[in-house]
């Protein structure tokens, strides 16, 4: 019979073997996922686990897309509506929502969540449609696949340094 491992431990193995290819080779998978009605890849690195949304205490005096926080195994984490930030509608809380928790190398016990999971994506079969904005710099070149769709890539590291996303209270 074959072993049962967990989503986690999967996650975590995924990641363990990225780190264990030499430093020459290029990564060439992200992470897809939608976020109101864009498509963005992700590093897999940047991030360390993907949940479905738990139950969130609303956190008065925030931004609205501030959604609060979150208690994951027995630590509170703050969860940004990542649409929200965006500018567009916030995430309605479905099955197919998700949070994104950021890797702790970036910034300790945050999430991000997001309208659905879109999988795993080669970006070397993609054509760069436009460079990064240098005006937004947690926002890579947008690239389009063979179907059409375009991506947008997002720069973890990048926009967890910007007063915006770390500035969520009101007053």
């Amino acid at each position: 019979m074959a072993r049962r491992i967990s989503l986690r431990e999967y996650q975590e193995s995924v990641v363990a073997r990225l780190r264990a290819l030499p430093a020459t080779h290029t990564v060439t998978t992200k992470l897809g996922v939608q976020v109101g009605d864009q498509a963005w890849l992700l590093d897999l690195t940047d991030v360390s686990e993907v949940l479905p949304v738990p139950n969130i205490a609303h956190v008065p005096l925030t931004r609205r897309w501030f959604k609060g926080v979150a208690n994951i195994r027995g630590n509170l984490y703050s969860v940004v509506d990542l649409p929200g930030f965006l500018g567009d509608e916030p995430v309605q809380a479905a099955v197919a929502s998700r949070l994104l928790i950021i890797h702790p190398r970036h910034i300790a016990n945050s999430a991000l969540m997001v309208n659905r999971m879109l999988g795993l994506r080669n970006v070397q079969g993609m054509e760069t449609v436009a460079e990064a904005d240098p005006a937004v710099p947690w926002c890579g070149p947008t690239r389009r696949d063979a179907d059409g769709r375009e991506w947008r890539e997002m720069r973890i590291t990048e926009l967890v340094q910007q007063a915006p996303f770390l500035q969520v209270g009101t007053i």
